[in-house]
């Protein structure tokens, strides 16, 4: 049994797919949930699903004053999910710096930022977990992800250095690294993508393609007591996809 009762859960991204995910079960498992995202109205549509105390923080995570705001009005945290990001696929000779500053500012910087600033005012309770969003395109590129697969494997070499410096007060880190979920741009792949095209990409996946909740239930583990002695680690998530691309 997975409970989260008497735990405060912050989810940043929370206005959307995984991260909206991550929040109305992390409510339903009795945690106090904080949700920050942009999208003012997408967080309220969020905030509509909970039904224990919760707080929205509207926050971008790229403005380092924001971020700041967002430390200081947050309540101390037994759980940090980090769904914000963005995918924007970009082939090698096209790349400029204003592109590596956008993908890693969204992707990298910012949540290394709010950790930094978490732990420095103290917020994380000891015991605490925090969950960073890879990708399993960190170690499985595909063309036109430099800068994201580049962008989420930084994500997971910081998570493991965030272990081993917060393991004195049993503060734990951890990855969740999925491959394709349906979320918002799940269906703009499938909008720019013929039907038999879809149909011979998720015959590539064992399991089928992942749904939002199940990466909410992953996450809902490592935040849970059950999981005490696992920190440092990154899962993968991919329905059989690797297996499958190995026969």
């Amino acid at each position: 049994m997975i409970t989260l009762n008497n735990k405060t859960v912050l989810v940043t991204g929370a206005s959307s797919g995984i991260g909206r995910a991550c929040a109305v079960l992390c409510d339903q498992l009795g945690a106090q949930v904080i949700i920050t995202g942009r999208n003012e109205a997408e967080l309220k549509t969020t905030a509509s699903q909970l039904k224990n105390k919760h707080q929205i923080i509207v926050a971008d995570l790229t403005n380092e004053n924001q971020l700041s705001e967002l430390v200081k009005n947050c309540n101390n945290l037994d759980g940090l999910i980090n769904c914000a990001g963005i995918v924007k696929p970009l082939p090698v000779k096209f790349i400029k710096s204003k592109h590596i500053s956008e993908m890693f500012e969204a992707n990298f910087n910012s949540t290394v930022l709010l950790c930094s600033e978490l732990s420095s005012a103290k917020k994380f309770n000891n015991h605490a977990s925090v969950i960073f969003l890879s990708s399993i395109s960190s170690l499985h590129p595909y063309i036109g992800g430099a800068l994201y697969s580049a962008s989420k494997a930084a994500l997971e070499a910081f998570c493991r250095s965030f272990a081993i410096e917060h393991a004195s007060k049993k503060i734990r880190a951890n990855v969740i690294a999925p491959s394709l979920v349906k979320t918002k741009i799940f269906d703009e792949t499938e909008l720019a993508t013929s039907e038999e095209e879809m149909k011979n990409y998720e015959a590539q996946y064992p399991l089928g393609f992942g749904e939002p909740i199940d990466i909410a239930n992953c996450a809902a583990f490592l935040l849970s007591d059950a999981s005490k002695w696992i920190t440092g680690t990154t899962i993968k998530m991919d329905g059989g996809l690797l297996l499958s691309s190995k026969k």
